[in-house]
């Protein structure tokens, strides 16, 4: 008897094996699965099976009415879905996305740019769970969306509206006061943003974790400041082409932000040594900088890093000309260097030579090294760097010396150089 019931039985314990093994799969396999048999496919396409879908591979063939049908599918279950540069996704299918999969948490429209203000107030409406909402590049968002994100959507944890320009400060101050818990907030290409729209952020938003304000060109000090002082949680932060800010915002950073670990201020041509000196000297989590154009600084901010950024990991210093070999061979004898530095770009430093590979060979976690236009550096010097880290991927350019006039001929030569340009 037990032998007959445990026969009878095996077929539901069987479904349940392979309903449970379905739910580790992706959604082509899913798919495949699904036209195996009858029984297969009532288990692949069950709901439960689709709690997380990335349709970035198949962006192109992605309509409405696809999006649609796996809402009506999935409903309660789906919890992430990425419609990541789903051009033919439009608001309609969003609204009946949201009317189905009320449990989403994770939502990226990335690049979707048919999606106007009224997939927002869809979200808002039917979504109150959601906590991680990317809207970058889609153009036609305005003030209006983080209004309605702010009423319907309390959870919001990150939000992502990069080169959404349409969005003001008025936007900002509306979704910050109503979404306290905001951790994310990346606004890269915001170019209407001024200090304002940072106070509001400062007064806001205390949990905030990481900020982009990328090519954001209108703030200055004034509203950074108010930013560093209001979220001390602060770990990474770009400001990368916000050529206005000067060193009080790394003395505020210094200051105020001590967990920074990403500091990414590419193109801020004020900032110099002395402003470096406070941030190094408070923040010891550093791991990745961007000091590309920083044009002021020399070597006395290589020598604070080596000393007081043990964690350092990949440091950017293209275009910095007044960096020297010293200040690498500071940089090659830090804590940092032994087992931390993956990346060090040092493209268009034109005093660097094969002084400084010499100091590198000791770091032997170095994966990547640019030396694009670096004109002192040798093949000679990149091959004695190799023998020490054979993995390491060096990226450098070698001009063809310019050939002498061909005899006998009227059209001028030209190397590859000034060919390209």
């Amino acid at each position: 008897a037990n032998k007959c019931s445990a026969y009878v039985g095996s077929p539901s314990r069987l479904l349940e094996k392979h309903s449970r093994i379905f739910s580790f799969l992706d959604v082509v396999t899913l798919c495949r699965c699904a036209q195996v048999s009858r029984s297969w496919n009532v288990l692949a396409l069950d709901g439960s099976n689709w709690q997380r879908i990335d349709l970035f591979d198949f962006q192109r063939d992605i309509e409405g009415r696809v999006v649609e049908n796996i809402s009506k599918r999935c409903g309660g279950f789906l919890r992430k879905l990425s419609l990541r540069g789903c051009l033919g996704v439009g608001d309609s299918a969003l609204r009946t996305f949201s009317q189905n999969c009320r449990n989403i948490e994770l939502l990226s429209l990335n690049g979707c740019t048919k999606i106007t203000d009224s997939t927002c107030n869809s979200l808002s409406k039917f979504c109150p769970k959601l906590k991680h909402l990317d809207l970058a590049s889609c153009t036609s968002i305005t003030n209006l969306s983080l209004k309605a994100l702010s009423e319907g959507c309390p959870l919001l944890e990150q939000l992502n509206i990069s080169w959404c320009d349409q969005v003001t400060k008025d936007g900002i101050q509306a979704l910050v006061r109503c979404c306290p818990g905001l951790k994310g907030l990346f606004l890269k290409g915001c170019t209407q943003l001024e200090d304002e729209a940072l106070k509001h952020i400062g007064a806001h938003c205390p949990e905030l974790v990481t900020l982009n304000l990328q090519t954001c060109s209108q703030i200055t000090d004034e509203g950074l400041i108010t930013i560093c002082r209001g979220c001390h949680h602060l770990q990474s932060l770009c400001v990368s082409g916000c050529a206005n800010i000067t060193d009080a915002i790394l003395h505020a950073l210094g200051l105020n932000c001590p967990r920074l670990r990403i500091l990414e201020v590419a193109r801020c041509s004020q900032l110099t040594d002395v402003g470096f000196t406070t941030l190094a000297r408070n923040c010891h989590e550093l791991e990745k900088m961007d000091l590309e154009e920083c044009v002021q600084i020399t070597d006395g901010t290589l020598i604070q890093l080596s000393i007081h950024c043990p964690r350092l990991q990949v440091l950017s210093l293209s275009h910095c000309e007044l960096i020297t070999d010293d200040g690498i061979r500071h940089l090659g004898s830090g804590p940092c260097a032994h087992d931390r530095l993956e990346v060090i770009e040092l493209d268009n430093c034109p005093l660097i030579t094969d002084a400084s590979l010499e100091h590198l060979k000791t770091c032997h976690s170095l994966d990547r090294i640019e030396l694009y236009d670096c004109q002192q550096i040798t093949r000679a010097g990149i091959k004695r760097l190799r023998t020490h880290l054979p993995n390491i991927k060096v990226h450098a350019y070698f001009a063809p010396v310019t050939p002498p006039p061909s005899v006998g001929g009227s059209r001028q030569r030209f190397c590859r150089c000034c060919i390209l340009l």
